[in-house]
């Protein structure tokens, strides 16, 4: 059996070769990203499993569901490329627990996760979707798929009732970045996501002054 720091080595190297080059705000430096926000929550948190909480967090968006693939594809993925690395099973259904789990899915996703580990890896995600790394990935993700920057004739104040939906990338704040800080699971997470909330309400209040010719 390998030792866990090998395990972490060759997982950094397998997510990295399917993830670079990913241009929707998802590729390699968002699971960066995102893995040091967990190790950092996880560090607050002492009944956290790290090894865990790292597997998760570098795999938590192989094969996901954004680039066509079902939880069944990512089980089978995740689960092959783990055993290949002879990880424990009851590790290896942890981390799948985890990774199909941790989706915001335009707050469709009811499941609260049930481990510390997923609690932070979820928060360490979601902490990545908002503050200023966050606005930058909306606009990249909104570019992506060609949505347009923003409709002044879609109201925001009725997004997410009835499951309706805008279609412009400012409506996302409010369809879910703006909602993530009060779904923060951890004290920590929830602690530095009220900076980051903060950093996006400023910018929505900038934009829309700007966008009305107020210099």
């Amino acid at each position: 059996m390998q030792d866990n720091i090998e395990i972490i080595k060759q997982t950094k190297e397998f997510v990295k070769q399917r993830l670079t080059g990913e241009c929707s705000g998802h590729d390699w430096w968002h699971v960066v990203r995102v893995y040091n926000n967990a190790r950092e929550i996880a560090k607050r948190e002492t009944s956290a499993d790290i090894f865990v909480v790292a597997l998760s967090a570098l795999l938590h968006d192989v094969a996901d569901h954004k680039f066509g693939f079902s939880d069944d594809d990512r089980r089978n993925i995740i689960t092959d490329f783990l055993a290949r690395l002879q990880v424990q099973s009851e590790i290896i259904e942890h981390v799948v627990y985890i990774v199909n789990n941790i989706s915001f899915k335009r707050g469709t996703n009811q499941h609260k996760m049930t481990t510390i580990e997923g609690q932070i890896v979820q928060d360490a995600d979601r902490l990545d979707a908002i503050g200023a790394i966050g606005i930058a990935r909306t606009f990249t993700f909104g570019g992506h798929f060609n949505r347009p920057m923003f409709n002044p004739e879609f109201d925001t104040n009725i997004v997410g009732q009835d499951n309706h939906t805008n279609d412009d990338t400012i409506s996302h704040f409010y369809e879910k970045l703006l909602l993530l800080k009060d779904k923060m699971n951890t004290a920590s997470g929830r602690e530095f996501a009220i900076i980051r909330h903060q950093r996006m309400e400023e910018y929505l209040a900038n934009f829309y002054s700007e966008w009305n010719g107020e210099l």
